[in-house]
């Protein structure tokens, strides 16, 4: 073989070390990262009750909706979760964080609001956990450099990090609909969320009208991710948005609905508005 044949052979029996899968071997049920509700299922060991996870370390989910469905303040619920296992807020929801970090970047929102945000998350626990949460708000720099600094703060802010929240993911493509730019930032996902073996949220608008999510980023994030979420307010209750699995590699948890209560944090509401019983 010449130099560059070697040089490919080397990349390649590295590539197979690397991706390798034994069939023979037991994979134990994938690690929770934030889950919501458990299910009862049977195995050759007996019966496990086991939490649906709305996303799991190595993997990535999508939460979608309209403009104003509040996507924010789920996703800051879903921090403040994680970062201390339960609270008044999350209902149901329960992080599964042992001593790793949140890093959450917000693309769209100014100083002010980025800060009420990030505010939020930590409020709505009794502990500190601010030394194990990392936040920035990107809005001011290009959408090359964007990518690069997450990949950064993966590599360089944390050693442990556990989940990534991503407010505004189409921030990291100069254009929704260039197929290669959409390929390329999902394959980048992909690629950090396995590497450093966290999860990540991206968060996404639809399409104006329809349930789609915007351009082709939306399809390739949809195709690969572990859960697609999307947020609807609700018909009746008009201050109230319900949480929908849209489809999922594992248990679909079931549909919840939060607000945002007088003093303007996220809460989960106790049942579903049932407009024959009200």
């Amino acid at each position: 073989m010449n130099e560059d044949d070697t040089v490919k052979y080397l990349i390649m029996q590295s590539i197979e070390e690397d991706c390798t899968v034994n069939p023979k071997e037991s994979i134990e049920y994938p690690p929770v990262a934030i889950s919501f509700g458990e299910k009862l299922i049977k195995t050759s060991k007996g019966d496990l009750l086991l939490p649906i996870p709305i996303g799991t370390f190595g993997n990535f989910s999508v939460i979608s909706g309209p403009p104003k469905t509040k996507k924010t303040f789920l996703v800051s619920l879903l921090a403040s979760v994680f970062l201390g296992g339960k609270n008044v807020f999350g209902g149901k929801l329960k992080g599964h964080r042992e001593d790793k970090d949140v890093i959450h970047i917000d693309t769209e929102q100014g100083l002010y609001h980025c800060s009420k945000t990030f505010k939020n998350v930590l409020d709505m626990n009794l502990k500190d956990y601010s030394e194990f949460y990392y936040t920035f708000g990107l809005r001011t720099i290009g959408y090359k450099q964007r990518l690069e600094f997450i990949e950064y703060c993966l590599e360089h802010k944390t050693q442990n990090p556990g989940l990534l929240i991503l407010d505004g993911v189409a921030d990291l493509v100069a254009d929704v609909n260039d197929l290669a730019s959409a390929n390329f930032c999902t394959q980048k996902l992909m690629e950090l969320s396995s590497k450093f073996n966290c999860h990540i949220i991206c968060v996404i608008h639809n399409n104006f009208g329809t349930s789609k999510l915007t351009g082709h980023l939306g399809s390739a994030l949809a195709k690969k991710s572990e859960c697609v979420i999307e947020l609807e307010q609700n018909i009746e209750k008009k201050d109230w948005v319900s949480a929908i699995c849209k489809q999922s590699r594992g248990y679909s948890f079931e549909t919840f609905s939060f607000k945002v209560n007088e003093i303007g944090l996220p809460e989960i509401i106790g049942s579903l508005f049932d407009p024959i019983k009200n």
